[in-house]
């Protein structure tokens, strides 16, 4: 998720979060999407915060809670 959010901020450097997320949302697999809701449910969100480098936590923790939302 991280390389993906670096990618983006070299393409598109003023990238809204709402932009950051629907980024990271087309461009992950199911599978990953599955792994990181289970690492969270898990570990709770202090493992995100592991997870994750701190420029990204945030926009990282909006994309793993709506992907744990039922659509």
């Amino acid at each position: 998720m991280q390389e993906l959010l670096k990618q983006l901020e070299e393409t598109n450097p003023t990238a809204t979060e709402a932009q950051k997320i629907i980024y990271v949302n087309d461009e992950t697999t199911p599978k990953f999407k599955r792994r990181v809701v289970a690492a969270l449910q898990a570990g709770g969100e202090a493992a995100i915060d592991k997870f994750l480098d701190n420029p990204y936590i945030k926009v990282g923790k909006a994309v793993v809670k709506g992907w744990m939302k039922p659509q």
